[in-house]
């Protein structure tokens, strides 16, 4: 069975890879606790707890990169990365609400 071909991703560093796992994941963590896209603060309270901790592995995960002498961020290949993990999904989520009325009727 053929399965369809999906967006390549380009060849990483195992850093620059921890460095795109990593920022998804704090995109992921931060459009939870944007005021305009949660009803709940103990769903905000979660997510900016998980925040803190995928912040870390970012910063741990450059650290790596800056350790093993990648001083460079190639932004062309970062970006297609990213857009071939999808990361553009988090991007709605991240601003404010599209200015449609919100539940509480603000």
């Amino acid at each position: 069975m053929m399965f369809p071909e999906g967006p390549k991703i380009p060849a990483l560093t195992e850093a620059e890879s921890q460095v795109v796992d990593a920022y998804l994941a704090v995109l992921k963590r931060l459009s939870g606790v944007n005021p305009t896209q949660t009803t709940g603060t103990y769903t905000a309270l979660r997510a900016a707890q998980a925040l803190v901790t995928e912040t870390r592995a970012l910063r741990d995960a450059l650290s790596l990169m800056f350790e093993r002498q990648e001083k460079e961020i190639h932004v062309r290949t970062m970006e297609t990365a990213l857009r071939s993990l999808d990361g553009d999904r988090f991007q709605p989520r991240l601003g404010p609400s599209s200015g449609e009325a919100s539940a509480d009727g603000e």
